[in-house]
């Protein structure tokens, strides 16, 4: 099929504005190699890409993938969500290499913040990804918070800052741009942006003190690229989310902050957007509000999609809705950073292993450990698994079952949701100590009540909370690892073994 064939009457590929509307999406696509049409586009204008964990299946692969989309053309922006922790997209199927955010700010050691975003940034690199929608500068005041938690450096507003700053400089360090997010701050909600809109009630004083706090330090960092988030503040506008404000975007951002680097949605079909005004509108609504670039492609990642969002900015365009000199200007805000990209310097690495033992050094250093520590022997080792929220996916192994199983042979393991009574436990562990392994178990009443339960009947259990730490420890010995990555429960279950 011709590229004529797609084209509506608005749309010419050799148009300007038309250039401008592919220029400032980010879309996604199927597959591990570059589609056609894909690669089409790129040759027509689209500037960058987003990749999802659909999209790698190994460091090779995706270096492949990135060349492949620089024949097109040699300055694409590839983008990610590599948080690194809970949310990763490198090792979506094995889990990452690296703690997240809440296990860093546990320690609180600001070079080794930057230490490991810097190494993270090196993989990325080498992968030829060069633009990660991380890190999160979301200041997580509401414990309750569904879909931030652990990926927050804490609910402490000046440590939040000082670890995002500190982020920002080893990400980009690494020659890969930082996106810190979810500006005006995701961190005081109780509902997911994937599903509904959520709404910030707090004054403008509290903003200021609280939520704004990490991304001034961001800005003074130098990130060079911010994600709105699909919320709303009706301290700052009452009517429409800070992804599709002027008072929010233009008004506090650019102007009172003085930020002048580029301005990323969240992904526009999460439902806080898709479900109230549409994507063609929303995305219309967030160039005109002073977005710079759409993200979209987490669920709707094809080429009609594409189409549909440059053809709905040409109209807009046309029918004067969205000023050109907007759309252009958004547009050279992206090509700006795409040549930042392509001139940026990597920071050498070190010589020896201290890099590659990054990851596994910081979760040591996050543990907090409650009560006696006596090395178990063959123990029985039941995660408690509650439903993942769609940022961190349900295909990314989480626990320490797996690390344990290779200290100590004979461990044995198995999963249980929401419902599973806590004498199924006792029944399949017998005479094994038990090691109960839960993620927020204080937004969970099913899994607190489970570990009431196998506490009460055996003394001795073990609990290894690989959420956020805010219940109460239980049990003879209690682990918070800050975070569910693979190295997290490495850590844990060293200490555990003894080893």
């Amino acid at each position: 099929m011709t590229v004529l064939a797609h084209r509506s009457p608005a749309s010419d590929a050799n148009d300007a504005v038309t250039r401008d509307a592919l220029a400032v999406l980010q879309p996604g696509f199927e597959g591990t190699t570059a589609p056609a049409w894909l690669l089409r586009q790129v040759g027509e204008g689209l500037t960058a890409v987003g990749l999802f964990g659909r999209n790698i299946a190994s460091p090779e692969q995706l270096a492949a993938l990135t060349a492949q989309l620089r024949t097109e053309r040699d300055d694409v922006l590839v983008a990610i969500d590599e948080e690194g922790g809970d949310v990763t997209r490198l090792e979506v199927r094995g889990g990452s290499s690296f703690p997240g955010n809440l296990a860093l700010g546990a320690v609180d050691d600001t070079a080794l913040t930057r230490e490991v975003a810097l190494e993270l940034g090196r993989r990325l690199a080498e992968c030829g990804v060069n633009l990660n929608w991380a890190p999160s500068a979301d200041v997580n005041s509401n414990p309750d918070n569904p879909v931030i938690g652990v990926r927050s450096f804490g609910a402490d507003t000046e440590l939040t800052a000082r670890h995002t700053a500190a982020y920002v400089e080893g990400l980009q360090a690494a020659g890969v741009a930082a996106c810190t997010k979810h500006f005006p701050g995701h961190g005081d909600t109780n509902v997911d942006s994937h599903h509904a809109l959520p709404r910030i009630d707090v004054d403008l004083d509290t903003l200021q003190a609280r939520e704004l706090v990490p991304f001034r330090a961001a800005i003074e960092a130098g990130t060079k690229a911010v994600m709105s988030a699909h919320i709303l503040v009706p301290a700052l506008d009452p009517t429409r989310p800070a992804t599709l404000s002027p008072q929010i975007l233009t008004g506090l951002l650019r102007k009172e902050l003085g930020y002048e680097g580029l301005i990323v949605t969240d992904g526009m079909e999460m439902n806080a957007i898709a479900g109230t005004y549409g994507i063609e509108r929303g995305s219309v609504l967030a160039i005109a509000a002073g977005a710079d670039a759409i993200c979209v492609g987490g669920g709707l990642a094809d080429e009609a999609t594409v189409l549909r969002l440059r053809d709905a900015l040409v109209e807009a365009v046309r029918e004067g809705s969205l000023p050109e000199e907007r759309l252009a200007e958004a547009a050279a805000r992206v090509r700006a950073l795409a040549a930042w990209t392509r001139g940026a310097r990597p920071d050498a690495r070190p010589e020896g292993s201290r890099a590659s033992g990054i990851g596994l050094a910081a979760a040591r250093r996050a543990l907090v450990i409650t009560g006696s520590v006596t090395p178990l022997s063959a123990p029985y080792v039941a995660t408690l698994a509650p439903v993942a929220n769609i940022a961190v996916g349900d295909e990314t192994p989480w626990g320490v079952a797996g690390a344990l199983a290779s200290l100590l042979p004979g461990t044995e393991a198995d999963v249980y949701p929401e419902g599973a009574p806590a004498a199924d436990i006792l029944a399949a562990a017998g005479n094994r100590t038990v090691v109960a392994v839960v993620r927020d178990a204080h937004r969970h009443p099913w899994m607190a009540a489970a570990l009431d339960a196998l506490v009460a009947a055996r003394p001795d259990t073990v609990v290894v909370e690989m959420g956020l730490p805010r219940a109460a420890p239980r049990g003879a010995l209690h682990i918070a690892t800050h975070g569910a990555s693979p190295v997290c429960g490495r850590a844990a279950a060293e200490i555990l073994a003894g080893a």
